[in-house]
């Protein structure tokens, strides 16, 4: 019984990182990625209160966000 568990847990793990390396190569999954990254950046900007600054500074050289 022990075997069979080990073996089970095994198959298990394989098949969840071939499906997990599956989802991260996919064009989905990277736009996803991204869009996660910069709304880190915009809230780390907003708590440290450096996005006011930084508008003001892209309207000030007509700059778009």
């Amino acid at each position: 019984m022990k075997y069979r568990d080990g073996i089970f847990a095994t198959l298990a793990l394989a098949l969840t990182s071939v499906a997990l390396a599956a989802v991260v190569y996919t064009d989905a999954y990277s736009q996803a990625a991204k869009a996660e990254a910069s709304g880190v950046r915009a809230l780390t900007e907003a708590a440290s209160g450096a996005t006011l600054a930084s508008a003001d500074q892209q309207v000030q050289t007509g700059q778009a966000g």
